[in-house]
């Protein structure tokens, strides 16, 4: 399996089509102040051109001699100056408050759900897009209600904002429609069942980008050297995987990547095992690594099942008591499991355009994924038969979806499970009824 920036051969192999903007593009996506910052310079701009239009139609109208034509666009710009004068003065204060309500709905949301679904909000492109217009519209108010002149006279006046006016209307009437798309996105964000779909859908996407990993981890020799990082601490977001099979192919060496993306790092810490040479210098792995202070959804496999048992650990707490929530982020679980139950997994080794092995890079393996999406939540369950009984019915299907050698570790939380219920639940009427598997938990 592969996208459009790699290939997969028939041994495991990933190779990657160089894409040096991949890993930019994922962290401006995680930013909220580029799409809005782009929006300003784009209100600029277009201010600018639809002024300088303006002033060409003045001009060819006052050459030709139409001056009834000049009297008309007066009368009417004066007409829609104070649509933009309200614009202009409403637009920012109709900002900040639905900025405002938007903050209470995602600290809401963050505390029901999980604080990792900030990023979701953050991620959003109808968010981003609606404050950029929002924005891009004060802005272009402004400076299109500046270009007004006082001078009414169609034989001496220089500039009309006519088609400006109109531009400005315009992006009113978009910034309209965005925002009740902007009410509805909102909304689904606060809804627990859009939530987990989105991370599920986040997760399928990261499966993708990866490929199909080895069987096995390649036969690499002992390293001959280490390169240890040097930014600041953090977790390990991703790596620029283009360039350093790149500098790998340049140097003729293997680079194998020794923490696995989610990780925390300090400085000092090995980060690239030199396999093959004596490795480039400092300064060509400059830029390959990312660190930042949370995990992302770019290249961690394993973040998508971190946040559904997040989400589904808090919503077995006391505090809360949600077991059908519990059970919704088990199905997600359930169908994340299926997906990578037969793919091999273990070491994902990316190739140059000859097809060499240049970067080799961990994934977690299946107990690793087995463990992470269902430890804590049966931990959390033995009080819940609706989420024991889901737990028992994905334990089940798994262990007829996974190939023979992966039955392990489902099998022991099959008989974790049991034991836990055991010890918890004194009825034997109890015990039975929560172990027996229910794809609906109760129904």
């Amino acid at each position: 399996m592969g996208n459009a920036g790699q290939t997969v051969t028939p041994n495991g192999v990933a190779r990657r089509r160089p894409r040096p903007l991949s890993p930019l593009r994922e962290h401006l996506r995680d930013t909220f102040w580029f799409a809005p910052a782009v929006g300003l310079v784009g209100a600029a701009v277009t201010a600018v051109v639809a002024l300088e239009l303006d002033g060409l139609l003045i001009e060819t109208l006052q050459r030709e001699g139409d001056y009834d034509t000049v009297s008309s666009l007066i009368d009417l710009a004066d007409d829609t100056k104070s649509i933009i004068t309200t614009v202009g003065s409403a637009m920012l204060t109709f900002i900040g408050v639905v900025f405002s309500i938007s903050l209470v709905a995602l600290q809401m949301a963050s505390g029901q759900f999980s604080p990792r679904v900030v990023r979701l909000y953050v991620r959003s492109r109808i968010t981003k897009c609606t404050f950029a217009v929002f924005l891009a519209t004060f802005l272009f108010a402004l400076l299109v209600q500046a270009s007004y002149q006082g001078d009414t006279d169609p034989r001496t006046v220089r500039t009309v904002p006519f088609l400006s006016s109109i531009a400005c209307v315009v992006m009113v009437m978009v910034s309209l429609v965005l925002f009740i798309a902007y009410v509805n996105s909102t909304i689904r964000l606060m809804r627990v069942s859009h939530v987990i779909d989105r991370i599920a859908w986040e997760s399928f996407r990261v499966l993708d980008k990866h490929g199909a990993a080895g069987a096995g981890a390649p036969a690499l020799g002992p390293a001959s050297a280490e390169v240890a990082h040097r930014g600041r601490a953090g977790v390990l977001r991703d790596v620029n995987i283009a360039r350093l099979v790149r500098v790998a192919r340049r140097y003729g060496v293997v680079l194998r990547l020794i923490p696995r993306i989610g990780d925390f790092v300090v400085p000092g810490t090995p980060v690239l095992a030199v396999h093959g040479g004596t490795g480039p210098p400092p300064r060509a792995l400059r830029y390959t690594v990312s660190v930042g202070v949370e995990r992302t959804f770019h290249q961690d496999l394993g973040f998508g099942l971190r946040q559904l048992s997040d989400i589904a650990q808090r919503a077995l707490s006391p505090a809360v008591n949600d077991p059908t929530t519990a059970v919704q982020c088990l199905d997600r679980i359930v169908q994340i499991l299926a997906a990578v139950a037969g793919r091999p997994l273990g070491a994902l080794r990316h190739c140059d355009r000859r097809g060499t092995v240049r970067l080799v890079q961990d994934l977690p393996g299946w107990t690793n994924l087995v463990d992470l999406g269902f430890a804590e939540i049966r931990g959390c369950a033995t009080g819940a038969p609706q989420v024991t009984r889901r737990l028992m019915a994905a334990l089940e299907d798994l262990s007829a979806l996974a190939p023979e050698g992966r039955r392990s570790p489902l099998l022991r939380h099959r008989e974790l499970l049991r034991q836990a219920v055991e010890r918890h639940v004194r009825e034997p009427a109890d015990r039975d009824f929560a172990l027996r598997p229910d794809r609906q938990g109760i129904g």
